[in-house]
């Protein structure tokens, strides 16, 4: 039998797989286990052969050791698969709903991420989580010393500060019991912070040791954190044609819904990675409370469309600004040109 083009469900132990001719008639189909199935594709594929994949976890690292065996993997986002599975959910049912979908001329794929992607990214999924580990901490701390009357600043730093007095005050009307309670609460702030800014110290080496996020630093709004992102999410660029693709997978274009020849255009689809979009949006507001204070053309243009729309529509826009322009000096290998950025 000869292969042309193999779906491949993708699971922790157990993948199906789904294999036709260039007659687009299934020849092979299997469930095999997880040592077992690379070497099963071996057998009766032939380097070269289209592999198909969800984009899902684990996914990029199967990619890539087919790919070091001479096979074209692509994968495919998971909401782009899902309508051709047919009748019930079944991996049998998604190997070739998978299968069908990386043969569509017009189908979207996903880039295979580089280990170093997958380092950054990492780093990046591991300090949001303790972000939020810290700011769960600190909500928890207020609510508690709420009930004994103290009433704990908004900003994490005006808390840190404040911890310590409450703990040595000892006419506060706090307890023996709740003061050891909230040490250890304090300990617990204090470990978290820690981490994140050993991660930090990571994130700034790598934004370092990179030449694109060197580059990508550049641009107003973007330091280690957004470059490094940056990085491990679109990689080189090279998956999307322009600018305004790369804007749209990360949602920060307008969500569409036009019918009848009537245009309709709502707010930002959202879609894409949520975390790589927020901080763009982040680093468009800390450019914005600047801009007014900056005579060059892209502060010009964000201080006129500020000045006529809503901050928040204005920091949106300079996010979208930045990732077009983010796009170019990836997928050029350029620096920033600022006669060129409100073009």
């Amino acid at each position: 039998m000869k292969l042309t083009r193999i779906g491949v469900d993708v699971a922790k132990q157990v993948f199906q797989v789904h294999g036709v001719d260039r007659h687009e008639q299934p020849i092979w189909r299997r469930r095999l286990s997880r040592d077992r199935w690379l070497k099963a594709v071996q057998e009766v594929a032939e380097p070269g052969c289209d592999i198909g994949m969800e984009a899902c976890g684990g996914a990029h690292h199967w990619a890539r050791q087919l790919q070091a065996l001479g096979y074209r993997v692509k994968l495919i986002a998971p909401q782009f698969v899902k309508p051709y599975v047919k009748s019930n959910k079944n991996d049998a049912n998604d190997a070739e709903a998978i299968c069908e979908a990386m043969s569509r001329p017009s189908m979207r794929f996903v880039s295979v991420k580089s280990v170093a992607q997958q380092d950054l990214q990492a780093i990046h999924r591991v300090r949001a989580s303790l972000v939020e580990q810290r700011t769960a901490k600190g909500n928890q701390i207020r609510g508690l010393v709420a009930e004994y009357g103290l009433v704990a600043p908004k900003e994490m730093a005006s808390l840190r500060q404040a911890i310590p007095c409450w703990l040595e005050d000892a006419e506060n009307g706090l307890s023996h019991l709740f003061r050891r309670v909230l040490e250890g609460l304090w300990r617990d702030l204090r470990n978290v912070e820690g981490r994140v800014r050993e991660l930090d110290v990571q994130i700034n080496e790598a934004g370092k040791a990179d030449p694109a996020a060197r580059r990508l630093q550049q641009l107003r709004g973007v330091g280690p954190v957004v470059a490094t992102a940056l990085i491990a999410c679109v990689g080189d660029a090279k998956q999307f044609a322009n600018g305004r693709q790369m804007a749209a997978s990360l949602g920060l274009t307008p969500r569409q819904h036009s019918s009848g020849g009537k245009e309709r255009l709502l707010g930002i689809s959202k879609r894409g990675d949520a975390y790589v979009r927020s901080l763009l949006v982040h680093g468009a507001r800390a450019m914005l409370r600047t801009a007014s204070r900056h005579d060059d053309p892209l502060s010009r243009w964000v201080t006129r469309l500020s000045a006529r729309s809503h901050p928040n529509v204005a920091c949106v826009a300079m996010a979208n600004k930045t990732a077009r322009m983010a796009w170019a000096m990836l997928r050029h290998g350029s620096n920033y040109q600022p006669a060129l950025a409100a073009a």
